[in-house]
């Protein structure tokens, strides 16, 4: 991971807090409440609320006793994971409920917590709060191996509408069966592209397994990892929040909800997936967005890991020269045949436009995303599509710029992003064999 490429807490707070995030958009992100009731106007899923607490007044009012067996009591205004309040199940004996601690609670219990919170002792400047209480979820199947007693839950980077890095955070015995890091939560990378966990950190050090056990970290598919993404983006636009961390959890029979908002998230997610933020944030800054599904095909395209790119297939290192046949998928699924370059030198593929749109791949919804870009073509209008091809046998997906090539040799060029496991001779080929010459004169396709 690169210096340059970290984003610091004043750079965090310079560049993007004070520009994209306006005054109601924080405030909406402060107050669980307040975020509870724009997501229900958005008919964004998000867990159930049973009661709000204003006033010494509703304490007395509330049918305690009609409370189910399992729910949270939250502060409003809280942070941190303070005050609240996981309860799991009724007690064996009727009086009261167990916590996810194993501790016992009863009414009073709850009615001291409430008016603590009342009274401002978990809330940013200790201001009076609102308590609520809210539907319980419990842990998703796929991390009832990994989480300790509480619920994980998915933090998402959304800037500009597009997901730009996640972590899962896996409560531990330490952290009492929460997911905030501070007390001893593990935090978990997840590549962008696939939802599968990469890497893992415990107190900011790299860890392999699971804290007391052998269970590995690395490898782990989050389920409905699409919807996640997608869910991501539509909170932070009906939010109005052009930077947030979003909290996701996995509801264990009716998939993701938004659980809290963080307008100002913190950075130990860097850590977690050996990555700087400051350089994902650069690359989607000026994107013009369509949508959340748009936003989240930008995102797996230009953040993922590429497990396929980094795992030497089985039949070992393929040797390929600086000029080869390849087979691009059309917009029809066809395949069609033609010359590529070879070009080390360059990192993302290029193919010439014309040939993009007479293969029926510049459609609005192969389209990634246009920018102004200076190369040695001069300054022009570079658009970026989602594209597939065969090289040397191999299917590589992958996404490719277009530009003007019909004065160049090669109408199209595969750059280093989708060259790992081949090894490239610089040895030529023999231009005058039969399907080189056919290829050539075909003008590509």
């Amino acid at each position: 991971m690169k210096i340059s490429s970290i984003l610091g807490l004043n750079a965090r707070s310079q560049l993007y807090l004070y520009k994209y995030n306006s005054r109601v958009g924080k405030r909406i992100a402060d107050s669980k409440l307040q975020m509870y009731r724009v997501l229900k106007r958005a008919k964004i899923p998000t867990p159930m609320v049973y009661k709000r607490f204003k006033s010494l007044a509703d304490i007395t009012d509330f049918s305690w006793e009609k409370l189910p067996s399992s729910f949270v009591l939250k502060p409003s205004r809280g942070f941190g994971g303070e005050g609240i309040v996981v309860i799991k199940r009724k007690a064996r004996d009727g009086n009261g409920w167990v916590t996810t601690q194993k501790e016992r609670v009863t009414v009073e219990d709850l009615k001291l917590k409430v008016v603590d919170i009342l009274e401002g002792a978990y809330s940013l400047g200790n201001v009076p709060d609102v308590a609520f209480i809210q539907e319980y979820v419990g842990r998703h199947k796929a991390f009832l191996r990994y989480a300790y007693r509480g619920t994980p839950d998915i933090r998402v980077i959304v800037f500009n509408k597009i997901p730009v890095m996640a972590m899962l955070r896996l409560p531990t015995k330490e952290s009492g069966g929460r997911a905030n890091l501070h007390q001893g939560a593990v935090a978990v990378g997840i590549d962008i592209a696939t939802g599968i966990t990469t890497r893992a950190i415990y107190h900011g050090n790299p860890i392999i397994y699971k804290p007391d056990t052998k269970r590995k970290l690395n490898g782990i598919k989050i389920p409905q990892w699409n919807k996640i993404l997608d869910l991501a983006s539509k909170t932070a636009e009906a939010c109005g929040l052009g930077y947030v961390g979003v909290d996701i959890i996995l509801h264990p029979t009716d998939g993701p909800m938004i659980l809290e908002l963080n307008a100002r998230p913190g950075l130990q997610i860097q850590l977690a997936n050996m990555a700087g933020l400051k350089k994902r944030l650069d690359r989607v800054e000026d994107l013009e967005v369509r949508d959340s599904e748009h936003a989240v095909k930008i995102a797996k395209a230009i953040f993922g890991e590429r497990f396929g790119n980094r795992v030497i297939p089985d039949d070992g290192i393929k040797t390929i020269n600086t000029w080869e046949k390849i087979k691009v998928v059309s917009n029809s699924s066809k395949k069609h045949e033609m010359i590529a370059k070879i070009d080390t030198g360059a990192w993302r593929t290029s193919m010439d436009r014309d040939l993009a749109k007479k293969l029926g791949l510049v459609t609005k919804e192969n389209i990634l995303w246009s920018k102004k870009v200076k190369s040695g073509l001069g300054k022009e209008n570079r658009t970026v599509i989602n594209l597939t091809f065969y090289l040397a046998g191999r299917k590589i997906v992958t996404i490719a710029s277009l530009a003007n090539r019909s004065n160049l040799r090669s109408q199209i060029i595969i750059g280093r992003r989708d060259l790992s496991g081949f090894l490239v001779s610089p040895k030529q080929i023999d231009k005058s064999a039969d399907w080189y010459q056919k290829l050539w004169s075909h003008k590509q396709v």
